[in-house]
């Protein structure tokens, strides 16, 4: 049987064919290899150079490597994170023509790490705890496309961490399958398996001394299921509201940050009778949200303040026209972000006088007059609007926060 290579892009055979396929993967020569980090796997798998990329390469039979490749092209279409499918290449045959087993190949994720090398130092339960948030953040998300993994767990799992963010991406598809919509029983199923492979996982861990003393693996076993089910519930929450009534997001977004998770895309679907909202979560460092903000607008603040004012551009964003994530045609993030510190952000500090503004810088007020807004919304159960809430600021806020100020005179 001749040499196969069906791949994703024309360019890739001519690239994939200097690489020494009649021999088993085991037998592969130190030149072809790239001495990355690999996790465990029931395959024999390998990381090799093609041309300019790094790519890994995974025997299994030939049924089995066409499905895996056809699901992972499926879940590339649906955006979901997972490595990226490149070729399979079947009808290896070694020197003696005896056949030799196909091979699957994906693009190395670059910057990511199998989860055992990121224990070779001991990992702080706070990292640990983000980990797993990402975690469940990707297990929510392939469940909303309707994929059942079969087998989660952190060895079929890449973690990347990319400026403060952390990410978790699907490395084996091999086991999943993919439906129109999931059931409970087949997502609780997903779940359970998750939560007894990660805990032995880490108890594996923990007899080699690779955990912290504090962890406990069984408690974070059960810990993605939590995660998982608060997260579930918050996204699959359907709500209808009325169009133009920030308020109302603003509240879905600040369940979401109390959950421990941040918004990485949001999208507001306008109709007759409301507006629909769904949210893309991820899972950030200390300090994310400090340099996104710096990094997109120029302003420089505290994190808590960045966080609340990228909430605001966030929102604000996902009503422009020409936000479209994801098209290369849409407007990019820095783009909007410019034309939000333009149109929103510097008219609004400047509806506050001078004279009323004391030490506060520029972000300062506006992050105490979003939090002013959501007070008044809050107690009135509606969106009240930035420019309410800024004229109540001033007459009501600043003097009372002035008069505190002032120094006592003696009599």
């Amino acid at each position: 049987m001749a040499l196969q290579i069906s791949a994703t892009n024309p360019e890739h055979p001519a690239l994939l064919l200097a690489l020494p396929w009649h021999l088993p993967l085991e037998e592969w020569p130190e030149e072809h290899l790239v001495p990355l980090p690999r996790g465990i796997s029931r395959h024999v798998v390998r990381y090799a150079r093609a041309g300019d990329e790094v790519i890994a390469v995974k025997e299994l039979a030939e049924r089995p490597a066409l499905r895996e490749y056809e699901l992972l092209r499926d879940l590339d279409r649906l955006a979901i994170p997972a490595v990226d499918p490149l070729a399979v290449v079947t009808g290896r045959t070694d020197a003696e023509d005896a056949p030799l087993e196909p091979v699957l190949i994906t693009r190395h994720l670059r910057g990511s790490q199998p989860y055992r090398s990121m224990f070779e130092t001991t990992m702080r339960p706070a990292t640990m705890h983000r980990l797993m948030d990402a975690l469940a953040v990707l297990l929510v998300r392939l469940h909303l496309a309707g994929f059942a993994w079969g087998d989660c767990s952190l060895s079929n799992t890449l973690f990347r961490r990319d400026a403060g963010a952390y990410a978790a991406y699907l490395v084996d598809a091999e086991t999943g399958d993919l439906h129109p919509r999931l059931s409970t029983g087949q997502r609780e199923y997903d779940l359970d398996l998750a939560r007894v492979n990660i805990s032995g996982e880490l108890l594996d861990l923990e007899a080699s001394g690779a955990l912290h003393p504090s962890v406990d693996p069984i408690e974070f076993g059960m810990e993605i299921c939590a995660r998982y089910g608060a997260l579930w519930e918050e996204l699959t929450r359907t709500s209808v509201y009325p169009a133009g009534k920030y308020h109302y997001i603003e509240h879905r977004i600040r369940r979401l940050n109390e959950l421990g998770f941040d918004v990485a895309e949001m999208q507001i679907e306008h109709s007759s009778n409301g507006d629909t909202v769904t949210f893309v979560p991820k899972v950030v460092d200390a300090g994310h949200h400090q340099r996104q903000l710096l990094r997109l607008t120029g302003l420089d603040t505290e994190e808590n303040q960045a966080r609340r004012l990228l909430n605001d551009l966030e929102s604000w964003m996902a009503t422009q026209d020409d936000h479209a994530p994801g098209d290369p045609l849409a407007a990019r993030p820095e783009v909007l972000a410019h034309r939000w510190v333009r149109d929103v952000f510097r008219p609004t500090v400047r509806a506050v006088p001078l004279e009323l503004r004391g030490t506060m810088d520029a972000a300062e007020i506006y992050h105490e007059l979003l939090e002013h807004r959501w007070y008044l919304s809050e107690r009135a159960q509606h969106d009240i609007g930035l420019d309410v809430a800024v004229e109540d600021y001033i007459k009501n806020i600043l003097p009372t926060a002035r008069e505190t100020l002032q120094p006592t005179v003696a009599e």
